[in-house]
């Protein structure tokens, strides 16, 4: 596996380029902005990207997929209960940078549990893992033992659920039930900040240690 690891806008969100060595096709996941940045990732291991996916659909997470698109005819998948979010970007924006600007191009199809997407011999995993939004999904990468958490787990912590979309008991749930049934051994690479291991938050996050529930 190629992996490199981007971090891009205003929230700092890691974007992920993921290839397969021997074909050169690959997936771009959580292309937040930056497409140039991105798209040089791509130039620079000589990869041809297939696929563009969205842990969620919030505008730090999706505001990058148009150039990016544009410029490699890369379908885009994402959840369907993502799709509201998606449509509601614009004024999320407006919201939290004060800015006007245009929606992002509407899904190529959807995301379910247990689909799994093919990049040459990559095959990621879907994870159905609402909480953060109602759409929010995981990539597992079985193989390479990686999961792409998205803003569900992060290192020490958990997404947030205080906005639109959003419920703690919802993410709870998810995280017991889809993630931390992963091996110990398994990365994680979350939306934001630095990547972690299933083990290490098993053991240490706050949120996740015995009859921890915290907020």
């Amino acid at each position: 596996m190629i992996l490199e690891q981007t971090v891009v806008g205003p929230l700092q969100v890691n974007c992920f380029v993921v290839g397969d060595e021997a074909t050169r096709e690959a997936v771009v996941i959580d292309p937040g902005d930056a497409p140039r940045q991105i798209l040089a990732l791509l130039n620079n291991h000589g990869l041809r990207l297939t696929t563009i996916l969205c842990t969620h659909a919030h505008f730090d997470h999706v505001m990058g997929i148009r150039e990016v698109q544009k410029a490699t005819g890369a379908r885009f998948l994402l959840h369907l209960a993502d799709l509201p979010v998606l449509h509601s970007v614009p004024g999320q924006i407006r919201l939290w940078l004060g800015q006007e600007t245009e929606k992002p191009p509407e899904p190529d199809g959807f995301l379910s549990e247990g689909d799994v997407v093919r990049a040459g011999s990559m095959a990621l995993r879907v994870l159905h893992v609402p909480g953060h939004s109602p759409g929010s999904v995981a990539f597992v990468d079985d193989k390479d033992k990686v999961v792409f958490a998205g803003d569900a787990l992060f290192a020490g912590s958990i997404g947030r659920t205080d906005i639109p979309g959003g419920d703690y008991d919802t993410l709870m749930d998810s995280i017991h039930d889809k993630l931390l049934p992963l091996p110990d051994a398994y990365r994680v690479f979350p939306g934001h900040g630095s990547p972690t291991t299933i083990g290490q938050e098993r053991q240490a996050n706050p949120f996740l240690v015995p009859g921890a529930r915290l907020l």
